[in-house]
């Protein structure tokens, strides 16, 4: 995300993210790793998406001798 995504997700300011980043450094820290520990989560829980449906698919496809 971009910091104006960002200020738009947090519905702050574009200028508070520059304020914080110059400012307040440990705020923005804590913000920018949270915002990066949820998308981690999400690309996360896209791959077992992906992963069950790749197991799902191959358990129908599988033959027994």
């Amino acid at each position: 995300m971009t910091k104006r995504d960002i200020a738009g997700y947090l519905d702050v300011d574009v200028k508070t993210i520059y304020n914080w980043e110059k400012f307040k450094p440990n705020l923005y820290k804590t913000v920018m790793q949270g915002l990066a520990v949820n998308e981690a989560i999400k690309t996360t829980e896209d791959s077992l998406e992906k992963l069950k449906k790749v197991t799902i698919t191959f358990d129908k496809n599988k033959t027994t001798p």
